[in-house]
């Protein structure tokens, strides 16, 4: 794993939650990945620009914060605390900025107000609710970066906040950039009337204007990829003039429980905070989620937590022993298997080698414990 562009600096976005909820196995997923990405790139001696942002504005935030009765800034603040010390307890590297999408209006506003004279936005035909759309067709190359058909996209679109149906707009793939003021939901005064942002254009903005255009990887889960994903480099390029918004687009595969995609809008959730409660130690939950390969979507069970908390009981013993089996060329195949799309099951797989050597054989070597114990540690940030 190396950053794809010239420099010492690595660059990476990684969009981050709409805090309307607490943070579940499928966002912890998500963010361990690009964890593994921070840490190789350290390994090999990089310096890492990492930014993320937190949808402190959006429609769910503010349908959750009206069915519960909650002020809708007190309930972001509140998840996005909770997610924050989630991360901390799974030992999650912090981004160097975690932008909120209000405190990015004014950015975006600026954003907004060129791509409409450039001609790559433009407002509805509706007196009411002028609301300003993106011309998806602006840059020439959209569909890019997630390479679907255009039955596909309109299928996802609707599916995940697009609004296809929206009487006015040119094209229905055409992507709300502005949504201007409506009766009883919270607006901010602009150039560009009372209103708020559109969801990818957040993104588009806080990445660039932090990264520049161009940085080494955009992530996120594979449910991103359409639309967020591909209308967030979509506003920037049509803005920059240039291609591509980011060298590699990542997504992380979903994970399921009982059958189904692990979703807010399913209730079918396992909350990190929840298994945090009942003890669960945050390092066997980076192990059950690091047995799969990052890019597949798989099930969380029981029986793959049960499975990582012995792994882990084996790795402590197995590092607290007075010596073991040299050490070197275990490090050197875990680094191998990471630099190689991340693939922490064969990862994992080599730490478990040296281990059933160290518990059987035992070994001479006095050092090998703790260096084991330490690349554990900063390759794959688990504490043994």
């Amino acid at each position: 794993m190396r950053p794809v562009a010239a420099g010492k600096t690595a660059r990476m976005y990684v969009c981050g939650i709409t805090p309307y909820d607490a943070t579940h196995l499928g966002h912890a997923a998500t963010y361990l990945a690009f964890d593994l990405v921070y840490r190789q790139w350290l390994d090999a001696g990089h310096e890492v620009h990492y930014v993320q942002n937190v949808t402190d504005i959006d429609d769910p935030l503010l349908e959750r914060a009206a069915r519960d009765q909650d002020d809708w800034v007190v309930l972001g603040m509140r998840e996005t605390a909770l997610f924050r010390e989630d991360m901390t307890a799974l030992r999650v590297l912090p981004p160097q900025q975690l932008v909120g999408a209000v405190e990015s209006i004014p950015e975006i506003v600026e954003v907004i107000d060129k791509l409409l004279a450039s001609g790559a936005a433009y407002r509805v035909d509706d007196a009411e609710y002028p609301d300003v759309y993106f011309d998806h067709n602006a840059t020439g190359s959209f569909g890019y970066e997630s390479n679907y058909d255009e039955p596909t996209m309109m299928e996802y679109f609707a599916e995940r906040g697009g609004d296809p149906g929206r009487a006015g707009k040119r094209h229905p793939l055409d992507a709300l950039l502005w949504r201007m003021a409506r009766e009883g939901e919270p607006s901010w005064e602009s150039e560009l009337g009372a209103g708020r942002p559109g969801w990818h254009v957040e993104c588009s903005v806080i990445a660039v204007n932090r990264l520049g255009f161009g940085f080494d990887v955009q992530g996120g889960g594979s449910d991103l990829a359409f639309p967020h994903h591909e209308y967030s480099a979509a506003h920037a390029e049509a803005l920059a003039g240039d291609h591509p918004f980011a060298r590699f687009y990542v997504h992380a595969g979903m994970i399921g429980l009982d059958g189904e995609k692990m979703s807010k809008s399913r209730g079918n959730l396992v909350f990190v905070s929840k298994l945090r409660a009942a003890g669960v130690d945050p390092g066997a939950m980076r192990l059950a989620l690091f047995a799969g390969h990052y890019r597949a979507n798989r099930a969380w069970t029981p029986a793959l937590l049960a499975e990582a908390e012995a792994r882990l009981a084996r790795w402590r013993e197995a590092v607290s022993l007075p010596g073991g089996p040299p050490a070197s060329e275990t490090i050197g195949r875990l680094r191998d298997h990471l630099a190689d799309d991340l693939d922490t099951p064969n990862a994992i797989a080599a730490v478990d080698a040296w281990v059933a050597e160290a518990r059987t054989r035992r070994g001479a070597d006095v050092t090998s414990p703790r260096l084991i114990r330490d690349a554990v540690d900063a390759l794959l940030g688990i504490a043994l």
